[in-house]
C-alpha cells in the first residue's frame, strides 16, 4: 500500500477511509483532521486560551502536541489522583512532556489539597471508583480553567471512547447523557467553561500512531482500577464489529450526532436549569451541596476511618495552596464571589514559538 500523499510505502492505514500514509506525511494529515474538527464544530478561536486535560496517556498528550504544533495557546492540567505507582508514572510522563516542549502544566494534588484520593471513593458494590473519578476530574478541570481564565477545556476523547460511551448510554437509555454527548459542550453559566473533544473522529490506533511517529513518551498501562469496567467491554464489542466492518464505529457515532442527538432534550449544552452556587465550594450545581463536595466528604471520612492523614479543611472545599508560579494569574471568582484552587504549576522560563 502506498502513501495517499506522496506515494511512498505506507506505514499507517486508515481502513474506514481506505487510505494510508507514510510516517513522514501522517502527522500532517492527523493535525489537519484535528484542525478541521476545531473549525467545523467551532470549538475555539486562535486567540482563545485552551486548557488540555492530560493523563499521561497517548490521547491527551497527542492532542496537546497537535494543538501546539497548530499554533494554539494550549496549557495542560493534570490531576494527581493518588492511584499508587500508576499515578506517579502518569504524572512523570506529563511533567516530562511539558518540560521537553516548553509548556505550562498545572497540577491539582487530591491528597495534599483535598484530603482524599480516588481509591477512597470505591463503590461499595462494584469496588470501582470510575464514576466518582470522572466527577472528580470534571470538577477540577472546569474549576482550574475558570479560576485561571481559560476559555475552553479540551479533552483527548477519541472515536473509540465516544462510540463506547454512546453504546453504553443507549443500552441503559441514559437520555440525559445522550442529549449532552457530543464534541462541544457549551457553557451555560459563568462558572462552567466550554468543553471540547477535538479527537472525537480519530480512532485510538490513529492517535497511537501519531504519538509513536512524533516520539511522544506516554504511559502504556491502563488504570489498574478500571479493570473489568463496562466501558472496556463495550469497546471490545465495537472492536469486533469494526474488524469485520471497517467504519462501524465512525458511522455509529457520526450518525447519532447528525441525526439522533437533535431529537433529545438539552442537546449540546451543560445543564443550566435551576443552577445555584454550592454552599461549600461555590461552584454551579442543582443541589445545595454539589456532587463533588459530597464525594469529597465521603472520601475524607473513609480516609479518617482508615487512619490516613488528611490536611486541615477550610470552609471552602477545593482550596489549594499556591504552587510555583501560581501568583502570575489572579483567580477568577466563583459564582459566590470566592476564588478557587491554586494549582501547582510546572512552567518553563521561556516558551518557544510553535512550528509545523
Amino acid at each position: 500500500m502506498r502513501c495517499h500523499t506522496c506515494a511512498a510505502p505506507a506505514n499507517v492505514e486508515i481502513r474506514r477511509s481506505r487510505i494510508a500514509f507514510c510516517a513522514r506525511c501522517y502527522p500532517t494529515w492527523f493535525r489537519s483532521r484535528v484542525q478541521e474538527r476545531i473549525d467545523h464544530d467551532r470549538m475555539f478561536r486562535r486567540e482563545d486560551r485552551v486548557l488540555v486535560a492530560v493523563s499521561g496517556g497517548k490521547d491527551s498528550l497527542a492532542l496537546w502536541h497537535a494543538l501546539t504544533r497548530l499554533g494554539y495557546r494550549a496549557d495542560g492540567v493534570y490531576i494527581r489522583l493518588g492511584i499508587g505507582g500508576y499515578s506517579r508514572r502518569s504524572q512523570e510522563k506529563c511533567e516530562r512532556f511539558a518540560e521537553q516542549h516548553g509548556l505550562t502544566l498545572h497540577q491539582v494534588d487530591l491528597e495534599e489539597n483535598e484530603g482524599f484520593v480516588v481509591p477512597d471513593l470505591r463503590d461499595a458494590r462494584s469496588g470501582k471508583p470510575c464514576a466518582a473519578c470522572g466527577t472528580v476530574k470534571r470538577y477540577h478541570f472546569n474549576r482550574v480553567a475558570a479560576d485561571l481564565g481559560y476559555e475552553v477545556v479540551a479533552t483527548g476523547h477519541n472515536l473509540d471512547d465516544e462510540a463506547a460511551t454512546l453504546f453504553g448510554n443507549l443500552v441503559h437509555w441514559n437520555v440525559d447523557y445522550l442529549g449532552r454527548q457530543g464534541p462541544v459542550l457549551e457553557s451555560t453559566h459563568p462558572g462552567l467553561v466550554r468543553k471540547v473533544k477535538p479527537l472525537y473522529r480519530l480512532g485510538e490506533r490513529e492517535t497511537a500512531a501519531y504519538a509513536i511517529i512524533e516520539r511522544i513518551d506516554y504511559i502504556l498501562e491502563e488504570c489498574p482500577m478500571a479493570r473489568g469496567a463496562k466501558s472496556l467491554a463495550y469497546k471490545a464489542m465495537l472492536n469486533s464489529l469494526e474488524e469485520q466492518q471497517p467504519g462501524t464505529k465512525y458511522g455509529f457515532l457520526v450518525g447519532f450526532l447528525k441525526q439522533g442527538r437533535a431529537a433529545l432534550p438539552g442537546a449540546g449544552a451543560d445543564r443550566a436549569a435551576g443552577l445555584r452556587s454550592c454552599v461549600r465550594c461555590g461552584q454551579p450545581t442543582t443541589a445545595e451541596v454539589c456532587a463533588y463536595c459530597r464525594l469529597a466528604e465521603r472520601g475524607r471520612r473513609k480516609r479518617a476511618r482508615s487512619g490516613s492523614a488528611a490536611p486541615d479543611r477550610l470552609s471552602r472545599s477545593g482550596r489549594a495552596g499556591p504552587g510555583p508560579g501560581a501568583g502570575r494569574d489572579a483567580p477568577h471568582p466563583g459564582p459566590d464571589g470566592g476564588g478557587g484552587p491554586r494549582p501547582a504549576v510546572v512552567e518553563p522560563p521561556a516558551r518557544p514559538s510553535p512550528s509545523g
